[in-house]
């Protein structure tokens, strides 16, 4: 599903260039659950970034599906993303405003799915994932874990082949954290791939394979299963 070649991502200022991702090589397998583990630095976020189609690289090769994408101009990349990506993160950036109902829906009005079938795709994945009884509730009316359970509702409602999830339980205690880890399992084994950035060497558990990076560069792979 992923093959990144020779990838580089240079950040500068007036006053300093810093490498950000090093002529990094990786590749990703449809239906892999991979962890992406290193220090603070090291272009774990930058690569995230990029497999989002958030970001472009100055250099090398990104293959999403056999389609070269590093060079994709803004729309492409956006068609490409919200029909193919879904996206969980530690701060569940969920919409306060919109109930549980409403935020788990947004993905699919940006598709511009109509509204019957809007409601039928929202009502089966908050039932999968135990929070239809907050369907009217509003994110601030619900507890840590719950927000990111409708978070993974929105990630997953537009059936995406690829879930990134940077640091998913890096605001939950561990028993919601384990709830959450456990979802992102079942969804891999129904084939949905992912990769996840994370420090918790816990969660990385749950994966098939860690790759490590260090200064933009990957260092070791270590298959779990």
């Amino acid at each position: 599903m992923i093959k990144i070649t020779e990838l580089e991502k240079i950040y500068r200022t007036e006053d300093i260039e810093t490498s950000a991702l090093n002529k990094l090589s990786i590749e990703v397998k449809e239906g892999e659950f991979v962890a992406v583990m290193g220090p603070s630095g090291c272009g774990k976020s930058t690569l995230l970034n990029i497999l989002g189609l958030l970001d472009d690289p100055d250099g090398g090769s990104f293959m999403f599906n056999g389609i070269e994408v590093a060079h994709f101009n803004e729309r492409k990349r956006a068609d490409l993303r919200k029909r193919n990506i879904g996206f969980v993160f530690q701060s569940f950036n969920l919409i306060d405003e919109l109930t549980v109902f409403e935020n788990v829906e947004l993905p699919l009005i940006y598709l511009g799915v109509d509204s019957a079938e809007r409601k039928k795709r929202v009502e089966v994945v908050l039932d999968k994932m135990q929070i239809m009884h907050r369907r009217n509730h509003f994110p601030q009316q619900l507890s840590g874990g719950q927000q990111q359970r409708v978070a993974v509702a929105r990630a997953v409602v537009n059936n995406p082949k690829l879930i990134l999830a940077d640091e998913p339980t890096g605001n939950l205690d561990s028993s919601n954290g384990n709830e959450v880890m456990q979802l992102l399992t079942e969804l891999n084994e129904q084939g949905t791939t992912i990769v996840m950035v994370t420090h918790s060497e816990h969660d990385a558990r749950y994966s098939h394979r860690i790759i490590r990076m260090l200064d933009g560069q990957t260092v070791t792979e270590n298959l779990l299963v």
